[in-house]
């Protein structure tokens, strides 16, 4: 039986302050293709901070939140996928299925989805405060008790899978794996740099690890990330500098096979082309803000044969990928518990924001009652 509208607990941004606050919102019943989630857990991404620090723009007042896991509470006329009861990672990019790249089984560059402006598949949201629509960040919005979602993006895992671990699948481990597996697709025994050793990056070198790289160097400034990269399988650490290119050359001979950049700074950037070798690929993992152009030497880039790539969500098709990496999980071979630093209330969500500013922190994670 579909419920009547309810009430819920959410982190709602303003779209000015930095900072969020806690609401209790309305959430209408799921419609026709659509499916109410109970959230058991939420990430705190950096995404989620380029908005809050206003690097990028969003329809407002938004329900902020991306990455998510919970249990289906109800689902709307039509759905097949799931059923209430079942275990789900959210989806920060539905599929719309119909498009030429859904089709073609590219959902990750799906022409069709309106998960970027905040949307349901009929331009609706199902938040709203006394009367005002509220907008779920990429049509997820998980740092909310409650949220209703199109039937692609709520995909089905096992139950044994905790919600803070499948809620970081959804986005930073998919991500990550994605950028190694899918898009460079890096071979046993090929050599790798990582640049910045946040959630993303350690999801990188965890893939990395799986896969067979060697050796896999890991770049930060902190010397707790490059502690906590070396637990997760780097084999090498170093801190960013005017020599680094001619350190990653002294490590693997000739430069690295692949290089990921997992900040998003032009900066760094910059510095991919340097770090890899001649045919290698240097891959965007990390997303700067709007309108930040990046200064490249095509001719050099051209003449070594060197690719840059971007990754966008690690060219993740949801319903393989995440009960993939579920399997992995509990399976031993991907540690994603190890990831999470800490986890917290709704209630101290500007804390942990507060601490991902500083540079603090591997992943906070909220975990719901």
């Amino acid at each position: 039986m579909i419920p009547s509208p309810r009430k819920t607990r959410a982190a709602v941004h303003d779209g000015t302050s930095t900072a969020l606050e806690i609401r209790t919102v309305e959430i209408a019943p799921p419609g026709p293709g659509t499916v109410l989630v109970r959230l058991g857990a939420s990430g705190v991404c950096g995404s989620d901070r380029h908005v809050l620090d206003g690097d990028w723009q969003l329809p407002s007042p938004t329900v902020m939140g991306h990455e998510g896991a919970g249990t289906v509470e109800a689902v709307g006329a039509g759905v097949e996928d799931v059923a209430a009861g079942d275990h789900v990672i959210l989806s920060w990019f539905y599929p719309c299925r119909r498009c030429t790249a859904c089709l073609s089984g590219r959902s990750f560059v799906c022409t069709g989805s309106r998960s970027e402006e905040c949307l349901l598949p009929d331009g609706s949201t199902a938040l709203s405060d006394a009367g005002t629509q509220l907008f779920p960040y990429l049509s997820v919005g998980s740092m909310s008790e409650y949220t209703v979602v199109p039937e692609s993006a709520a995909i089905k895992v096992p139950a044994e899978v905790p919600f803070d671990v499948a809620s970081l699948i959804g986005c930073s481990i998919a991500t990550g794996y994605g950028s190694v597996v899918n898009d460079a697709a890096v071979q046993a025994g090929q050599s790798a740099v990582v640049v910045g050793t946040g959630g993303v990056g350690l999801s990188i070198i965890m893939a990395l690890n799986l896969v067979g790289a060697n050796p896999i160097i890991a770049v930060d400034l902190s010397d707790d990330k490059l502690e906590a990269a070396r637990s997760f399988g780097a084999t090498h650490t170093l801190k960013p500098g005017d020599d680094l290119a001619a350190r990653v050359q002294e490590i693997t001979g000739t430069g690295a096979d692949f290089a990921f950049e997992a900040i998003g700074r032009v900066e760094t950037i910059e510095s991919l082309p340097w770090l890899i070798t001649a045919g290698g690929k240097a891959v965007l993992v990390g997303l700067p803000p709007q309108d930040a152009p990046v200064s490249i030497d095509a001719l050099a880039l051209a003449e070594t044969g060197k690719s840059l790539i971007g990754s966008n969500y690690g060219s993740t098709v949801p319903g393989r990928d995440f009960p993939r990496l579920a399997e992995l999980y509990l399976a031993g071979k991907l540690p994603v518990d190890r990831l999470i630093s800490n986890r917290i209330k709704l209630d101290d969500v500007n804390e942990a924001f507060d601490a991902m500013r500083r540079g603090e922190r591997a992943r906070s994670v909220i975990v719901f009652d």
